[in-house]
Formats: structure tokens, C-alpha cells, sequence
């Protein structure tokens, strides 16, 4: 009798979220289509991460109100805990919060108005070549944002977009597989319901745009994002990204000991 062929494994996404009612959104849609199974921890509820990624084919750390900043004890944990998933150079992307907890641990500032000035809404970026060039859907040109932080460029990152003066680091690449998006490209026409009217009073901060103009936006700019994102995410976790084929930018290399070096500051 034949032997049986064994079904390939389904990929393995640890999802990393930060609120109770928190989803993945249209990225937690898009990876399932692709055949995913999303593992999905929530730290600042107390529900551990993993100590290695042998399991795990990619990670994705969202979004949350929080600070990358704030002193409670699971942030610094899980600053501490993205050394894993960079030495081990599994795909990871970090959206928003995501994004500036990466920027941390590679030993960037993570910065605040006193004013609060932010960007809360659909903005225009301005993607670099290397951004353009990421795959095959060009980078897009407006997105949707929600936040009042932002982020240094970590030393030895590939900046991919550049926004105006007050947050000019939108977009990153370390190393081969690590992706920081100041934008939140999950966002799908729901959720953005549910943010403006839960989080209305931050819609009063400078910088910030109105209700109306976060639906209107999202008619006019998702598609876009929408395209560029089913591009985007299998070239990620397939390894098919282009660019970084310099020994700068395709291996940890150097770059480790700067990890390494900035992480006991952390811990300060």
C-alpha cells in the first residue's frame, strides 16, 4: 500500500494585539485567505509569548493606545521580547504601536508632543524608491493614520516613507523581513466607525481631522491601500520582498551588536 502524502502545514502567524476587543482586521482577513492560521496573544492581558519562533512562520504586532514609552511591565517585556523574532529574522510587521515598540528595541526614540499634536486620519506619505519597489503594488500614497507618537529612524533601517516634518519616519526596513508601518493598513470601514466614535475626544487634538473626513477618506484612499496590501503580504511572508541585498541590510551582521547594545538601556 502506498504511503499517504502529508498535507502541507498551514503557516502560523503570531498575532500580537494589545486591547481585549482588539482584531487583526482586513490583515488577519487577508493571511487566513492565504491559508494562515493566526495565533493570537493579547501581553497586556497577561497571555505569554513565545521564547522561540520555531512554531511560527511570521509575526505581527498591532496597534493600541498605549505608549512604547509607558513603564508598566509587559511594554518593556515585550520591547525586550522583539530581539527574538529579529534574531531569528522571521518576517515581522508592526503597525503603529507595533511599529514604534520595533523602533524601541533597535534603539530609536519614540517621541510625544506636549500639545499631542497627531495625525488621526487619512494623510499623504511620501514612499522612497526602495518603499516603491518593496513588491509588485507600488507604495501607497495616502493612508490612514491613528496615533500621537512617533518614531527615529533606528540606526542601520531602511526608511521605505517619509511623511511631513512633525512625523517624518512612516515606514521601515531592518534587515531582510522586519516591516514598521506608522499607518494602520488593517483598518477596514467598520473599524474606522467604531474608532471616531469611541475614540472621539482624541478627534479634538491638533492635527487631527474630523469624522467626516475619515469616511470620505476612506472612499477615495482604501482601494489603494487595499491592493497594495494583497501584494504586500505574501511577498513578506514568503521572503520575496525586493531589495535588501546589501550585507548591511540582509543579514543582523553589525546591527545585532547595536541591538544588543541598546537593550540593557531598556531595561534601565
Amino acid at each position: 500500500m502506498s504511503a499517504m502524502a502529508t498535507p502541507a502545514r498551514r503557516p502560523t502567524i503570531l498575532t500580537v494585539l494589545h486591547q481585549e476587543h482588539s482584531t487583526p482586521g482586513r490583515v488577519g482577513l487577508a493571511l487566513r485567505a492565504m491559508g494562515a492560521r493566526l495565533d493570537i496573544r493579547r501581553p497586556s492581558l497577561g497571555e505569554p509569548l513565545p521564547k522561540t519562533l520555531s512554531s511560527h512562520e511570521g509575526v505581527v504586532v498591532f496597534g493600541g493606545p498605549m505608549c512604547a514609552n509607558d513603564s508598566c511591565d509587559w511594554m518593556r517585556e515585550e520591547i525586550d521580547w522583539l530581539r527574538i523574532p529579529l534574531g531569528e529574522q522571521k518576517p515581522l510587521l508592526g503597525i503603529c504601536l507595533g511599529a514604534q515598540m520595533m523602533a524601541r528595541t533597535l534603539g530609536a526614540r519614540v517621541f510625544t508632543y506636549e500639545d499631542k499634536r497627531s495625525e488621526i486620519g487619512y494623510f499623504r506619505i511620501s514612499p522612497t524608491a526602495a518603499g516603491d519597489a518593496l513588491c509588485e503594488e507600488s507604495f501607497p500614497r495616502w493612508v490612514y493614520q491613528w496615533h500621537s507618537d512617533g518614531f527615529d529612524l533606528p540606526k542601520g533601517a531602511e526608511l521605505l516613507a517619509a511623511g511631513p516634518a512633525d512625523f517624518p519616519n512612516q515606514a521601515f526596513r531592518y534587515g531582510k523581513n522586519a516591516i514598521g508601518l506608522q499607518f494602520h493598513p488593517e483598518v477596514t470601514y467598520h473599524m474606522m466607525c467604531r474608532w471616531t466614535l469611541r475614540g472621539a475626544d482624541r478627534l479634538t487634538r491638533p492635527g487631527a481631522h474630523g469624522r467626516p473626513r475619515h469616511l470620505e477618506g476612506w472612499f477615495q484612499h482604501d482601494g489603494r491601500v487595499a491592493a497594495w496590501l494583497e501584494t504586500f503580504l505574501p511577498a513578506w511572508l514568503e521572503g520575496r520582498l525586493r531589495g535588501a541585498d546589501s550585507s548591511a541590510a540582509s543579514a543582523l551582521g553589525p546591527q545585532r551588536e547595536a541591538l544588543d547594545a541598546a537593550l540593557p538601556e531598556l531595561a534601565a
